[in-house]
C-alpha cells in the first residue's frame, strides 16, 4: 500500500509540472547588488541544490573569467556568449525553493556594462529567454528522468515480487498434487493391505487347525 500511495503521489508530481508551459518573464528583480531587470524562470521536480550545481556548470561552458557563488547568488565574471558578439557580460543569479511544489524559480540578470538587458536589446533579449528556457526545460526533465528511473525500479521490484507469488503458487499446487497422488496411493495400499490380512487370516486359521490335527496325532502316541 505504502508503494502504491508513493507511486500515485510521484504521477501527480509529474502531471503537475507536465501541465505547465515553461517560459521566461522579465521584470524588476532585487539582487545583493540592487534591484535590476532580470529574467525570471521555473525549474519542475528539482531541487535548490541541483539547479544551481546545473546552472553554474552550464555557465563556465561559456568563456569566463570566473564563476562563483558568492551572497548567495551565482555569479559569472565576464561572461562571453558569442551569439551575443564579442563583449563579455556579467551573469548574476538567485534561486527561489518552493520545497513542497518541488519547484525552483531562477532570477537571471545580465550587465551588458552599465545597463541590464531588457526587452528593449532586441536580438539579446530574445537570446536571453531562449536560452533559459531551453535550460529549464532540459534541467526539468533531466529531473523528471531520474524519477522515471526510480519509479522503474519500484516497477522492477513489484514485477519480481508478482513473479515469486505466481512461482508459490505454482509450487503449492504441485504440493497438493503430490499430496493427493500420496493420498490416493495410500489408499490403494490400505485396501490392499486389508484384503491381505482377511487372506492371511484365513491362511492362519487353516494352519491352526493343521496344527492341532499334528497335535491330535503326536498326543495318540503312547
Amino acid at each position: 500500500m505504502k508503494n502504491v500511495v508513493l507511486t500515485v503521489a510521484a504521477i501527480l508530481s509529474f502531471t503537475v509540472a507536465s501541465a505547465q508551459k515553461i517560459s521566461v518573464k522579465d521584470g524588476s528583480q532585487k539582487f545583493s547588488s540592487g534591484s535590476h531587470n532580470a529574467y525570471s524562470v521555473v525549474v519542475y521536480e528539482a531541487s535548490k541544490d541541483d539547479v544551481e550545481s546545473k546552472w553554474k556548470s552550464y555557465l563556465k561552458n561559456f568563456k569566463n573569467e570566473k564563476v562563483k557563488t558568492d551572497n548567495g547568488e551565482i555569479f559569472g565574471d565576464n561572461v562571453l556568449i558569442k551569439d551575443w558578439g564579442n563583449n563579455p557580460v556579467d551573469v548574476y543569479t538567485k534561486f527561489e525553493e518552493d520545497k513542497t511544489a518541488k519547484t525552483v524559480t531562477m532570477h537571471v540578470a545580465f550587465d551588458l556594462g552599465g545597463a541590464y538587458l531588457s526587452s528593449s536589446d532586441g536580438d539579446k533579449h530574445s537570446s536571453a529567454k531562449k536560452m533559459l528556457k531551453e535550460f529549464a526545460v532540459k534541467t526539468t526533465k533531466e529531473s523528471m528522468e531520474d524519477k522515471v528511473k526510480d519509479q522503474e525500479k519500484v516497477l522492477t521490484k513489484l514485477e519480481d515480487n508478482q513473479r515469486d507469488l505466481e512461482k508459490e503458487n505454482k509450487n503449492s499446487k504441485s504440493d497438493i498434487e503430490n499430496y493427493k497422488a500420496k493420498i490416493r496411493k495410500a489408499e490403494e495400499d490400505i485396501a490392499k493391505n486389508e484384503a491381505e490380512q482377511v487372506k492371511k487370516k484365513s491362511e492362519i486359521d487353516a494352519q491352526k487347525k493343521v496344527v492341532e490335527a499334528a497335535k491330535a496325532v503326536m498326543n495318540k502316541v503312547d
